[in-house]
């Protein structure tokens, strides 16, 4: 079976290796020495300035809405994995759609100033497959409407815009380390913020609210790290080059060889060193992408419909129309895309397309 991804990992050996530093301790989790060495090598790694990282991908952007003390409507992306609408409903928040462009597949910032109101207090947008949003287009809005930003980058971790990690733009970024991500810790995350205010904020939210043993900075939750998952990141960041680099094949050879007569791929956004996270194809009508999908499963390929439904048609939104995400959600494909997918294997998926596309 060939799925649309596969977890790479570094041998068990080298897993464990770094793990006895913990074992040796007995210090697993509440911030131990792993946990504190992988921040500071992602700092180095990316070129951020300040960084947390948590148990999982979805508790930053919690802690982000609450930590910004946000109210009130959020204007965000109907197309996106659903963590990002969840969060702002879960922290009692209003999420209020505008729609994507159909190029870059990210939030079109043209139709934001519309969609503002005396209610908005923050914009999340999403970098969707590692693809930047029009972050100066945003941040300009929310300087002009007095408004915060998150950016919900959980595809996007070594993507750079303009020259300089995308993780440096917002009051607050986020990202994810789901084993399903080229970077992971098994099951994890990251936020990321240049105000060293708001990171205090931040980083005392996502431990409970401790400042130190016996006293509290606020209200707080459980988001740390264990040092299993720190083990697992630090065991992977020597792979970044590899992993980035046989992605970039696979991504490579697709391009070259699947007929893009009746198919659309993402337009990356200029001046932007892309990761390779995830190989999205649009087909022309939901019609034509089941059929292929069918065939495929029929030869033991699994791709997934990244994303789908448009988030804006989920029972407990009820939002407005957003047409072209509605479009796109309904037609785009995510081909299988992981170090070690072998080109006998990319050669039978192709052949499969290009014939049914016919």
């Amino acid at each position: 079976m060939i799925n649309v991804t596969k977890t790479f990992l570094p041998s068990q050996e080298e897993y464990q290796a770094i793990l006895k530093t913990a074992w040796d301790s007995g210090w697993i989790t509440n911030r131990g020495v792993l946990v504190l060495e992988l921040e500071k090598k992602i700092k180095n790694y990316l070129g951020v300035a300040h960084l947390i990282a948590t148990t999982n991908g979805t508790l930053p952007l919690q802690i982000a809405i609450k930590a910004l003390k946000l109210k009130g409507e959020i204007i965000t992306t109907p197309f996106s994995y659903v963590a990002s609408t969840a969060s702002i409903i879960w922290e009692n928040c209003n999420p209020v759609f505008v729609d994507i462009h159909p190029e870059y597949l990210t939030i079109d910032e043209t139709k934001i100033e519309s969609a503002i109101t005396p209610k908005t207090t923050a914009i999340l947008a999403t970098h969707v497959f590692g693809n930047p949003c029009h972050v100066e287009a945003i941040e300009a809005l929310a300087k002009k409407h007095q408004l915060k930003v998150i950016y919900d980058g959980a595809h996007a971790f070594g993507v750079t815009y303009n020259g300089q990690s995308i993780f440096n733009y917002g009051n607050v970024s986020t990202c994810s380390f789901h084993s399903t991500k080229l970077f992971h810790t098994a099951e994890g995350g990251a936020m990321f913020c240049n105000d060293e205010a708001v990171f205090n904020k931040l980083f005392f939210a996502h431990n409970f609210g401790h400042d130190g043993p016996l006293d509290f900075f606020g209200l707080g939750i459980n988001a740390k790290m264990s040092e299993m998952q720190a083990a697992m990141g630090l065991a992977m960041l020597p792979y970044m080059d590899t992993i980035l680099n046989e992605r970039k094949k696979v991504i490579d050879f697709y391009n070259t060889h699947l007929d893009f007569s009746k198919l659309q791929s993402i337009k990356i956004r200029e001046n932007t060193r892309w990761n390779y996270s995830y190989y999205p194809l649009i087909f022309q009508s939901e019609e034509k992408l089941l059929q292929i999908e069918k065939v495929l499963n029929d030869y033991q390929i699994i791709p997934r419909r990244y994303f789908y439904p448009s988030l804006n048609t989920i029972k407990y939104v009820k939002g407005k129309k957003m047409p072209i995400s509605e479009s796109i959600a309904s037609r785009i494909l995510c081909l299988p895309l992981f170090v070690g997918l072998h080109q006998t294997d990319l050669e039978k998926i192709i052949a499969i397309i290009n014939k049914e596309l016919c």
